[in-house]
């Protein structure tokens, strides 16, 4: 990935802060600047609520991690859009917060610049597309509201609706 891709997405605010700890390799993890329980659960029922998903068990996370799967007929992105068949996004569990989710490249690129996000440990070593990121828990009202657009976002590049 590049820092100079360029997109019609809005600009997203810098995050505030340093980044949170994370574990360097899997399960990855947010270790520290955890989200607050009551923001994970708003996240949560917003996520659901989006068309065409199924809620579900993640096919590549631990047991207590949610996972959004689309239904076929809405899953029509690029192969990498998911996580794992038609997974296109998960949150942790409520002592983490944190998301892994596929975006474009260039939201990618600015999620990880503005301090939102970081790649997967292996597809930084490339056993998973760049496109697999883990977004921070959001720790306010604010950050909740960011954390949402790139929840939307993932979500319209899994149904092949994203604007590149």
């Amino acid at each position: 990935m590049t820092a100079t891709a360029t997109h019609r997405h809005p600009a997203l605010p810098p995050r505030f802060g340093a980044r949170p700890e994370t574990r360097p390799h899997t399960p990855h993890q947010q270790l520290s600047q955890n989200a607050p329980a009551g923001l994970q659960q708003t996240l949560w029922a917003r996520m659901v609520s989006l068309p065409g998903v199924l809620v579900g068990r993640s096919g590549i996370s631990a047991p207590d991690t949610r996972a959004l799967h689309l239904k076929p007929e809405f899953a029509g992105g690029p192969d990498d859009a998911y996580l794992r068949a038609t997974e296109f996004a998960h949150l942790h569990g409520s002592t983490d917060g944190s998301l892994h989710l596929c975006l474009p490249e260039a939201l990618a690129v600015e999620a990880i610049t503005q301090g939102w996000a970081e790649q997967h440990p292996l597809a930084r070593q490339r056993y998973l597309p760049p496109s697999v990121l883990m977004v921070y828990g959001p720790r306010d009202p604010g950050e909740l509201e960011v954390v949402w657009e790139l929840v939307q976002a993932s979500h319209a590049y899994a149904r092949g609706t994203a604007r590149a």
